[in-house]
Parts: C-alpha cells; sequence; structure tokens
C-alpha cells in the first residue's frame, strides 16, 4: 500500500519522530510517498533518497491508499484542501499542541502504523461546507471542515452582517464578523466565540457572531440542508472571507451563499477513539478534583 506524507515545515524537535514514521513504515513495509513542497522543506535533515513524491491537489490521481498529516490542525486543514474530493483517508499525527483534527499524538506513531497495517481503525465521515459568489472566490477550492467566517478589515470599526437563511431574513448582526461553521468546527474558532460543541456526526450548521453589538444575540444552530446568503456592509468597501485558514478579500457588494459541500472528508480513527474521549481530554473536562 502507498501512503502520502503531507506537511509543511517542522521544528527541529519534531525530526526524530519523523524518522521514526519513515522507518516504522518500512517496517510494515508501506510505500512512502512524500508531497513534493514538504520532500523539498525535508530533504537536507533527513534521508528520503529514493522516495517517491506527489504534487497536490491532484491527489487522487497519485494512487495514494492513505495520507498522513504530519503538523497539527492547521495543517489538517491544509491537507484537506489538497485532498479534494479524492476519498482518500487522512491520518492525522499531531506535532502541535491542542489536535482535535489531528488527533494521533506523535507518541503512538508505531500504534497507529500497525493499526493501518492490520486494518483495525475507524473512518470518520465530516461534512464540509460550501461557498458561492459571483466572484468565484478561491476557485475550486471553495470548500471548508471548520468554518466560513466574515469579518472587517479596519480594527476601529464594525460591520452589519445580513444573514438569510432560505431567503427568509434572520438578522443582522453588529459585530465584529461572523462564522458559519460545521460540526467539526464547533471546536474550533466558534467554540472561542461561545459557539455550542455539537457532536461530528450532526447535520447542523452553527452561526455564531463575533463581539456582536447587541448583547441578547446569541449562537443559532440551524439543518445544514438550508442555504444561507450573506450580506456585508459597513464603512469600508471590502472585507475578509475565510475558509479555515485561507482568506481572500471581498466587495461590500458580493453576495455570499453558504451551503452544504456535495461530499465529505474521511478522518482516519485509532479503535479507542472517540469524539467524546477527546473533547474530554482537549478541554480538561473532569480535572477538578471533585472527579
Amino acid at each position: 500500500m502507498r501512503i502520502g506524507i503531507f506537511g509543511k515545515s517542522l521544528a527541529d524537535a519534531s525530526y526524530p519522530f519523523l524518522n521514526e514514521l519513515i522507518e516504522v513504515l518500512k517496517e510494515a513495509e508501506f510505500e512512502a510517498s512524500f508531497y513534493a513542497p514538504f520532500a523539498e522543506e525535508i530533504k537536507h535533515k533527513v534521508d528520503i533518497n529514493g522516495y517517491l513524491t506527489f504534487k497536490g491537489p491532484n491527489a487522487k490521481n497519485e494512487n495514494l491508499d492513505y495520507i498522513i498529516s504530519l503538523g497539527g490542525d492547521g495543517n489538517m486543514l491544509n491537507t484537506i484542501a489538497m485532498v479534494h474530493d479524492s476519498e482518500i483517508p487522512v491520518l492525522g499525527i499531531n506535532m502541535g499542541r491542542l489536535g482535535f483534527l489531528s488527533s494521533v499524538n506523535r507518541e503512538q506513531i508505531k500504534e497507529a502504523i500497525t493499526s493501518l497495517k492490520k486494518g483495525d481503525f475507524n473512518i470518520d465521515s465530516r461534512s464540509l461546507i460550501r461557498l458561492s459568489s459571483h466572484a468565484e472566490l478561491f476557485d475550486n477550492k471553495n470548500f471548508a471542515l471548520n468554518e466560513v467566517t466574515v469579518y472587517k478589515q479596519q480594527p476601529n470599526s464594525m460591520i452589519s452582517v445580513h444573514v438569510y437563511i432560505d431567503e427568509v431574513f434572520l438578522n443582522s448582526y453588529w459585530a465584529d464578523g461572523l462564522i458559519i461553521a460545521t460540526p467539526t468546527g464547533s471546536t474550533a474558532y466558534s467554540l472561542s466565540t461561545g459557539g455550542p460543541i455539537i457532536s461530528p456526526e450532526a447535520h447542523n450548521f452553527i452561526i455564531t457572531p463575533i463581539a456582536p453589538h447587541n448583547l441578547s444575540v446569541r449562537p443559532l444552530v440551524i439543518p445544514d440542508d438550508k442555504k444561507v446568503r450573506i450580506q456585508v456592509k459597513g464603512r469600508e468597501e471590502s472585507y475578509f472571507v475565510s475558509l479555515d485558514a485561507r482568506t481572500q478579500s471581498f466587495q461590500s457588494n458580493e453576495d455570499l451563499i453558504i451551503e452544504k459541500e456535495s461530499f465529505e472528508i474521511k478522518l482516519i480513527r485509532l479503535p479507542e477513539e472517540h469524539f467524546f474521549s477527546t473533547i474530554r481530554a482537549k478541554l480538561l473536562w473532569g480535572i477538578d478534583k471533585r472527579n
């Protein structure tokens, strides 16, 4: 089987774990292939002579059985943008800190690869969110795993975000911005702005304002089969829109349409992993001595 390894830059402390990963893959008789820009980044620190490389975003044409995302959750989001609709399962090995998406710790490398070899793992299918506009923002990568966010460019002024759901007016949010999050994204930006945590298999979107001027405004959960239309108004002529970690500027007269994407992303989970145990560990639930 052929495994693609996707990454960007690594801290010096992470290179011993990369060497371990290469050795473990070799012992398990996996054929490792490195994302070409990542191979250029690491070739002076790791011996990868003789290894194949692959190029995104056409990973589906590279005959990869799995992809390993080596880094933190930010790198996992970049991996998913590269994987696109290829349906290649992704295993995230966390070289960062929190790691909701890259849930396998670097100390679990051997255990994770052994599970892959045995076929002893679970697949989580995660829904995506799609952004459409007349300006064709983000080209053919107009989808996100976590959220779509609109926000102001200038720090000293608010924006007004007019939101329609299936063409029914919801509200005008006076705020620094607005987040439309997936269940996966409920533990990302939306969580830090007061949004609820939603189980990944739920079929919902979360609409969460960022620093709203009206304190009675609260996050709203809606079904993900709804179409959300957004208009942004304010003192400036342009604003920012982000799909996960990718950002572009757009004009205030541009309508943004947000819907559920037609395909999903497959994440590999080790047998003992579960969303509930992950949030319990990452959010330090139960640390109180009374538990």
